[in-house]
Order: structure tokens, then sequence, then C-alpha cells
């Protein structure tokens, strides 16, 4: 979302009203002039200068608004998100539902995760302005935050029948559809958003939202040229650089998958994750030393079943069904509800032609989950032979 500089709309739109504050012309113009100044400090970043301008309008008038807003944005500009909203309430003291006042207030709420407050005060800026789409579609990101998702897909839709091709609505709905692994919606929401938008300047996490539909739709392919865009912008993008590892993955084009994976690894050597996917692909290939190489790395840093579970495979490859059957022995003492260790230590039993052994181990896994329909299939391939 886009940051509104609330103070300067104030000070813009707003007439002084000398009557009112009972001070003279000359007080108002100086109170004028450096409120613009503060603002214009703000614009070059000089946030010292701009508190020092606002500051000298609270020696001649304590409780002016225009002071107080511009410092609660000087310190909401410096994610000093506690100071920002005692400026704001003390503005709101004197000015109760002043617009301005209000949306720098949330904002810090909702910077600060206090989602549920930001939405209260949002809801008190739309008393006032009920159309306002910026707040609208804030109020809807705090609603998918605290999972309120009805709610938030209600404002979402009531945004997008006031301007149709909002980004930040579509980008919402696209969230929440993924959220829900509905993925055929999120990519048509995000897809128009990358439609709306020239491809060279669309917000680069669009386009990794959209590859990541695709790789969950298991359309690699169409994945992988979204991907692509955005490495042209990122050439280090962690989701861009994954994305493309994986969808090569799905298409079976290991070699080209194994680049991605050690591309993340040249960033950050020590991801026991992308090691273990770099070692899965290694093993797929058939080159099982530097695939022990990655497990072991992976190993190295901390605990990882699926590395455990490579070299469990590794052994098997190998045809050392003794030693793989062992280790997944092992591995079930410390995860004895994962079917997938069952299934492939009764392969290892099967290839050691020990029939008996092999029913048994698919027999006990049922014995605590009997409606596991990986196991049962397991277990009928290998009466039925």
């Amino acid at each position: 979302m886009e940051n509104i500089n609330v103070s300067e709309d104030l000070l813009n739109t707003e007439t002084v009203n000398v009557a009112a504050t009972g001070l003279p012309d000359e007080v108002m113009s100086k109170i004028s002039e450096l409120s613009k100044k503060g603002y214009q400090l703000i614009k070059e970043n000089d946030i010292a200068g701009a508190k020092d301008a606002f500051n000298s309008i609270l020696l001649i008038e304590d409780n002016n608004k225009y002071a107080l807003v511009g410092l609660g944005d000087t310190e909401r500009k410096q994610n000093h998100f506690n100071d920002a909203i005692n400026y704001y309430k003390k503005c709101l003291e004197y000015y109760p539902a002043n617009n301005y006042v209000l949306f720098g207030l949330a904002d810090c709420y909702k910077s600060l995760n206090l989602y549920a407050k930001a939405i209260d005060i949002w809801q008190q800026y739309l008393v006032h302005d009920e159309k306002n789409i910026t707040v609208i579609t804030r109020v809807a990101d705090a609603y998918r935050k605290i999972h309120d998702f009805k709610k938030s897909k209600e404002l979402y839709l009531k945004v997008l029948e006031m301007e149709k091709d909002n980004a930040y609505a579509l980008i919402g709905l696209g969230h929440l559809n993924y959220d829900f692994k509905e993925y055929k919606d999120a990519l048509y929401y995000w897809t128009r958003v990358f439609e709306i938008n020239d491809k060279d300047s669309v917000d680069i996490r669009v386009l990794t939202s959209i590859g990541n539909c695709h790789r969950k739709l298991k359309t690699f392919e169409q994945g992988t040229k979204y991907f692509e865009m955005a490495l042209e912008r990122e050439p280090n993008n962690f989701y861009a650089l994954f994305g493309l590892a994986d969808c090569y993955r799905g298409m079976n084009q290991q070699f080209k998958s194994i680049l991605y994976w050690n591309k993340i690894l040249e960033i950050d050597p020590n991801n026991k994750v992308i090691l273990t996917r770099a070692g899965d692909a290694y093993r797929t290939t058939g080159n099982y030393e530097e695939a022990k190489k990655y497990y072991a790395k992976a190993l190295e840093i901390d605990f990882d079943i699926y590395a455990a579970i490579g070299l469990a495979l590794i052994c098997k490859c190998e045809g050392d069904n003794e030693e793989a059957a062992k280790r997944f022995e092992n591995l079930i003492k410390n995860d004895p509800k994962n079917s997938r260790l069952y299934i492939d230590l009764a392969d290892c039993y099967e290839s050691m032609n020990n029939k008996a052994q092999a029913i048994k181990v698919l027999n006990d896994y049922l014995k605590f989950d009997n409606r596991n329909i990986s196991v049962k299939i397991a277990l009928d391939k290998l009466t039925q032979k």
C-alpha cells in the first residue's frame, strides 16, 4: 500500500480559522510557513529539521494540529510507532474525529501488528469518508491478518465494485484464495494485476505469486516464465530461484533444478532445506556421491528427516538393503507415524526377499492408522504377488 502523507494533505486542504484560534494574522502566517517547511523537510528526509519546525509551532500554540500531526508523521516515518501514536492521540484530544489523524494512528497500529485496533480506527475514519478506497483496502488487509476472511473478502469485492482494476484489492483476493488452496482463483486475480500493469513495473511479488500458483497447479512450464521475469529484475530473489528450481524438479529436469538450488546455496550456504532439495536432485540423477555430501552437510546443521531418508534411499539404490532397513527402522523410532518410512522399510525387506517381514511392517502401521490409502495400496501389492 502507498504511504499517504496525511498531514501535508491536511495543510493543503484546510484553511486556518484565525478567529477561532484567536491568534493574529502574522502569527498564523508564521505557523503556516513553519508547517510547509516541516513537510518539505520530511520530503527531503531531513527529519531532525522537520521536527524543529513542528516544535517551533508548538512553542507558539501548544495544541496546534498541524504540528502534532506533523510530529506524528515524522515519528511514523522513522518507524517510531509508539511515539507517533502519542502525538496522534494528543491531537485527537483537541480535534476528535480528524481523519488525517485517524489515518496516521491506524497505520501505526497496523505496523505494530495490532490489527484489531487499526480496524477500529479505520472504521471511525470511514464514518466520515465511507468511499475512501485506500482505507477500505487497508481494513480488508487487516481483517485478512486476523483471519476474518469473510469480512476481508466482502471489503475487497466492495472495492472492485468501486474500481474494477484496483491492484490492492486484486492482490488481497489473490492472497485469500491462495491461503485456502484455491490456486486457480488466486491465479485469476494475480494475473489481472499483471495484465493491467506494464510487465517491467509490476511488483516482483506478483510475478512470484503467479509462478507459485502455476507450481501448485503443476503447470510448471507456465510457472517458469514468471519466475524468469522476476529474476530478470532481481537475479538473487530467493522466491524466484526456489520457484524455478522446484518447477524444473516437477518437470523432471533435474540438472536445471540443481543449477538453481546451487544458486540459492551461493547466497545462503547453510540453508538445510535447500541442501536437502539439492541432495534429492543429485540422487535422482544417480550422482550418489554428490547427493551424500549435500545430505551430510544438511544434517551437520540440524537434523532433517528428508536428508536422513535420502541417505537411506541411496543405500537401497546402491544395493545395501540391510543398511537401508536399519536406517528406516531408526527413523521410525523417532517418527512412528510417518507412513512413508514404513513403505520404504517394507520395500527394503521385499528387496531382501523377506516378504513376510515387509507385510508385518505395513500391518504394524495400519494398527494405529487403518485409513492410510498409500500404505493399503502398498500392502495390497505385496499380498497379491
